[in-house]
């Protein structure tokens, strides 16, 4: 296993993990909130605003991270 393998792996396993992780802390509890189905399919549709925001956030802190990371 060379080093690409390696980190797509690792990237996979993130991925996933992280999904998983919003399911469970986001998506669950928006689900279970509500009654009626519309309702709950609305705060599902609402909670993908709050992955994006976190991804949005991750590039932003990423980007930064990068820019300056020859000057630390």
């Amino acid at each position: 296993m060379n080093l690409s393998e390696k980190t797509w792996i690792i990237l996979g396993a993130t991925a996933f993990l992280s999904v998983a992780v919003w399911g469970w802390l986001v998506v669950v509890p928006a689900w279970t909130s509500y009654l009626r189905l519309w309702d709950r399919f609305l705060a599902m549709v609402m909670s993908v605003y709050v992955l994006g925001a976190f991804v949005l956030a991750g590039v932003c802190v990423g980007a930064a991270v990068l820019w300056y990371y020859d000057r630390l």
